[in-house]
């Protein structure tokens, strides 16, 4: 009878201990405000970076592919090409550091938009890689046939190039946006009150690591099975369609 005694003692316990950890990492004090703020701020620069990657990243594509096809934009694809290289040859959290701390270093800035700039340039190099890896894939004879019925080199890429081009590389795109919406974790680094920083706070003022760091892990979880979720979507979507 002490036996089991002891061993329903122990089990109330520990979870008394787990209800007081999870109490004072996210009830006590409102503590829970700094994960939400937090969660604002790591969707706020995912959402616009991607945006910026995404824009910067087709004009790229499109000036190297000109290039490429028909010789045409020389300086404009060689700078290109040392933007993407060094972003590429770089980490990512040195280059926000580069950004936030040497460039904006005497600029009255929201760190936020800095933390956006920063990762929109980022992404913007690996998604016109994967853009123009997209517009390689597509025969050339494609573009070599409506160049000759008279269409002009935009048109043929909008109507005809690029539809095809973005069933290829959406499940390419899909990660890139994923691993961005990872990469915003190292926001953290410039102080930006994002998800990793308000597990470290909530952390930092109850020495308890658990609960801040799991919570964050599950929604970090949550977003990206949700955006593979989307792009699964819209790959069946496009795949009916072009069936």
């Amino acid at each position: 009878m002490n036996t089991y005694m002891r061993f329903f003692d122990k089990i109330f316990t520990f979870f008394k201990s787990i209800g007081e950890s999870f109490y004072d990492s996210v009830i006590y004090d409102n503590r829970y405000e700094f994960i939400l703020k937090g969660l604002f701020h790591t969707i706020i620069i995912a959402f616009f970076a991607v945006i910026i990657g995404i824009i910067i990243g087709i004009i790229i594509a499109l000036i190297r592919h000109n290039y490429d096809t028909n010789g045409k934009m020389r300086i404009g694809n060689k700078i290109s090409t040392i933007y993407v290289n060094i972003i590429r040859g770089t980490p990512v959290l040195l280059q926000l550091m580069i950004i936030y701390y040497v460039i904006f270093k005497s600029v009255n800035i929201n760190i936020v938009i800095v933390g956006i700039l920063a990762f929109g340039l980022n992404s913007a190099a690996y998604v016109s890689e994967i853009i123009r890896s997209g517009l390689i894939s597509v025969d050339k004879g494609q573009m070599e046939a409506g160049l000759a019925l008279g269409l002009s080199y935009g048109k043929v890429m909008r109507y005809i190039i690029l539809p095809q081009a973005i069933r290829n590389i959406l499940p390419a795109l899909g990660n890139e946006f994923i691993t961005l919406l990872k990469e915003t974790s190292a926001g953290a680094y410039i102080g930006i009150l994002e998800l990793t920083k308000a597990s470290d706070i909530i952390a930092s003022r109850t020495y308890d690591y658990f609960f801040p760091l799991i919570i964050t892990a599950f929604i970090y979880l949550i977003m990206t099975l949700g955006l593979s979720k989307l792009v699964n979507v819209m790959e069946r979507r496009l795949s009916n369609a072009r069936s």
